[in-house]
């Protein structure tokens, strides 16, 4: 039982997440997955508040990658969990604290309306590289443009500091550097290290299912 809210990170989509949903559903898990890609941080952080705050109790609120700097700025958690994702502090912003890796960068290319896109193949080596190849095809399809700046936004407040939360760091990770990983994982209250690429939701999702149970059946307490 109990809810959770899934905060994708840039060029994502809510879709990515569809297996971990699932699975935490058929176990009667209240499951939100809001949709970013509103501009901005601020805006992103807004619609992941109205998320937590139409559900019935305090959620187990899960950012990846990008989707950290969104659930830092969110009120009334009962734990956030950082998947790989960025844990900004005062006057940080995700870019800031070093961004994406090279291999992502690369795979980065401008579009003419001045947002940015994804080279399928060069992002299925940096996001999806640990997964089977079917379901890295499909990760590489649900990909979106995105608008220039989200990364540089810088959160107003900062939730990790209040609410218990534990950081995933993913070690087989080649869009975020594991060792940038470690250092922002000293902020959260438990550190957890999995042997996974960047996006274990899509090659591992049962992995994520076990962790956030696990989770919800401790915030439930």
């Amino acid at each position: 039982m109990g809810a959770v809210v899934l905060v994708h990170g840039l060029y994502h989509r809510p879709e990515h997440f569809a297996d971990v949903a699932e699975q935490l559903r058929a176990v009667g898990t209240e499951v939100a997955v809001p949709e970013l890609h509103r501009g901005s941080l601020l805006a992103d952080t807004a619609v992941v508040q109205a998320a937590v705050d139409a559900l019935r109790e305090p959620a187990v609120v899960l950012g990846h990658s990008y989707g950290g700097s969104v659930i830092t700025g969110v009120r009334g958690a009962g734990h956030l969990v950082y998947l790989a994702a960025f844990v900004p502090d005062a006057g940080e912003s995700a870019a800031g604290l070093g961004g994406a890796s090279p291999r992502l960068r690369d795979a980065i290319r401008s579009e003419p309306d001045g947002s940015t896109s994804l080279c399928p193949d060069r992002a299925a080596a940096a996001l999806y590289n640990d997964c089977p190849a079917p379901l890295a095809a499909r990760a590489v399809g649900l990909l979106r443009a995105q608008a220039p700046g989200c990364g540089r936004g810088v959160p107003e407040r900062h939730s990790w500091r209040e609410t218990p939360s534990t950081y995933v760091v993913c070690g087989q990770d080649r869009a975020v550097d594991p060792c940038l990983q470690r250092r922002m994982a000293a902020r959260c209250t438990d550190v957890r290290e999995w042997s996974t690429g960047h996006s274990p939701f899509v090659g591992r999702p049962r992995l994520v299912v076990g962790l956030l149970r696990e989770l919800l059946a401790t915030t439930s307490l």
